[in-house]
């Protein structure tokens, strides 16, 4: 796969405005990730003209409901284009299973391309003490495994993961199984609020498929700059 594939672009921006002038800057990335904020205040018509500028929208809200409700969302999100979409793998095999269903059969109703679902299992913000605080005993690694498999066992096509847990999740559901990593941070920029963190090129390296990378992109003096500083990286 061309680096340029595996770099997906957050837009952790407010505004419409401000997204689609990133991705008219970015000219050389593909995929951009909405994410609830920006979905919430902009709507359908962000990935409209997102899709309009060439570009690939991955949307980002993590959808948790019971499984007619999570399947109808994907439906939607399935007409819209979207070429990958999340869902929290807390939500069980059934709401994962109806998703994966729903996906299909709308690709095949409306023509349009089938998205790739993701499962969210254990958010890169959290520490073992918060998942102790809410019930869960066991460590992270563990827990982002049995829900990994969890979300195989359903259809998913791959998961979010955090890329200390790359290497569990491709040896336990196989290599064909994606994880698109976030916590990537490049040897230059901050860690911010993700604790679990790594580099571009250590994380392709310990086999993750596609790297969220937001503000060390966007957040820079030159976007575009920072972008081809990545890709370097990557090699």
């Amino acid at each position: 796969m061309d680096p340029k594939e595996k770099i997906i672009i957050a837009l952790d921006v407010g505004t419409k405005r401000e997204a689609l002038a990133l991705a008219g800057a970015l000219k050389e990335a593909r995929i951009f990730k909405v994410g609830m904020e920006l979905f919430t205040a902009e709507g359908p018509a962000l990935l409209e003209e997102t899709i309009r500028l060439g570009k690939r929208p991955f949307l980002d809200l993590k959808y948790h409901d019971i499984p007619n409700t999570v399947a109808g969302a994907v439906r939607s999100a399935t007409r819209n284009g979207v070429s990958m979409l999340t869902l929290h793998t807390s939500g069980g095999r059934e709401m994962m299973a109806a998703a994966a269903r729903a996906a299909r059969e709308e690709s095949a109703r409306t023509g349009k391309d089938r998205p790739l679902l993701l499962g969210v299992t254990v958010l890169t913000s959290l520490k073992e003490e918060e998942l102790r605080r809410v019930g869960i005993d066991r460590s992270v690694a563990d827990q982002v495994l049995r829900l990994a498999v969890l979300a195989k066992d359903s259809g998913l096509d791959g998961v979010v993961s955090s890329p200390h847990e790359i290497e569990i999740i491709k040896r336990e559901c196989g290599g064909e199984f994606l994880v698109v990593t976030p916590g990537i941070r490049p040897a230059w920029a901050a860690a911010q609020d993700q604790k679990r963190i790594m580099t571009p090129a250590e994380a392709i390296d310990k086999g993750a498929d596609y790297l969220v990378i937001g503000r060390p992109i966007t957040g820079a003096p030159s976007p575009h700059e920072a972008f081809l500083k990545v890709l370097a990286e990557l090699g």
